[in-house]
């Protein structure tokens, strides 16, 4: 009885938070770590069918960086990269795009149907909502800063929201791959994280959520009791300011920076390994990741 108890406690705890977003889309990023895993995978998973069966409308936008890594392997490529961006030339864009739609994409697709979900391909029949143009690359040389050309590496300029956006009331899922197109049709290698940020910013989510291998953002990052569950925008600035936030965290922030300047409430980083972290981080009033917000006026 008493364990019953505590399932009713949890979920009058979510009550309002359902009530508040209801109907409302959420864009939810995870990566090729995350999906290195089947069980964390079907977590996940199982976390974003909860969400669209109470009326949220889930947006997930994928990577595949250690899918795409292995399959360059396999076909003798080798991969090359300036400043995180995978160098990508017209080889590696049709494997890119093969191992992203064909493979990861539908893979999801799969996994969130067998979970008694909804999901629906975003990137359909050749075609991305991603509008994209080519990426110009820098890389510091002679303690200068020099262009490099990254090859078919693009970044977004514009969604299509209603191709991206699963409709109220349905319950679906919309999976997004990061590959964007220009107005010639040609398909580019887009950054995940600032596809997701991109996303959210179209849409007007409610809340983009990233999910990824730390708890957050921590004001020391060797120690993991130093999380931050809630930093406003000028706070994250310090912090990268100063080097606290860098690596493979800063793409992250800055498409969390990107959503909040067009009007999505909030942000957040959270680890994805923990079960249910995406429920205990959207449905808890404590959470247990970093939520980042915009600072009042």
């Amino acid at each position: 009885m008493e364990d019953a108890i505590r399932k009713a406690d949890v979920l009058i705890e979510a009550l309002p938070y359902i009530q508040q977003f209801g109907r409302r889309p959420v864009v939810i990023k995870f990566g090729g770590s995350a999906m290195e895993s089947d069980a964390i995978l079907d977590d996940v998973l199982e976390d974003i069918v909860f969400l669209a069966a109470v009326g949220i409308r889930p947006i997930v936008v994928h990577g595949g960086g250690p899918q795409i890594s292995r399959a360059m392997q396999q076909a003798g490529l080798e991969p090359r990269f300036v400043r995180g961006h995978r160098v990508t030339d017209a080889p590696t864009l049709r494997l890119v795009v093969k191992v992203l739609t064909e493979q990861v994409s539908a893979e999801l697709v799969r996994r969130i149907e067998a979970h008694g979900g909804r999901a629906r391909a975003a990137f359909r029949d050749g075609q991305s909502p991603l509008r994209a143009r080519k990426k110009v690359g820098t890389r510091m040389a002679d303690g200068a800063t020099a262009r490099v050309d990254l090859g078919f590496v693009g970044e977004v300029r514009d969604v299509d929201a209603e191709a991206v956006l699963p409709p109220a009331g349905e319950g679906l899922i919309s999976v997004l791959p990061p590959v964007g197109q220009d107005a010639a049709g040609q398909l580019y290698n887009v950054n995940a994280d600032t596809a997701a940020g991109a996303v959210a910013a179209a849409v007007q989510a409610e809340k983009i959520v990233f999910l990824s291998n730390v708890h957050g953002i921590m004001s020391d990052p060797d120690d993991e009791n130093s999380l931050l569950s809630s930093i406003s925008e000028p706070e994250v600035e310090q912090l990268v300011s100063r080097g606290i936030i860098a690596g493979g965290m800063l793409p992250k922030v800055s498409a969390c920076l990107t959503a909040l300047d067009s009007g999505v409430r909030k942000a957040h980083i959270i680890d994805g390994r923990l079960p249910h972290s995406l429920l205990l981080e959207i449905f808890t009033d404590e959470g247990v990741g970093t939520q980042i917000l915009k600072p009042r006026s």
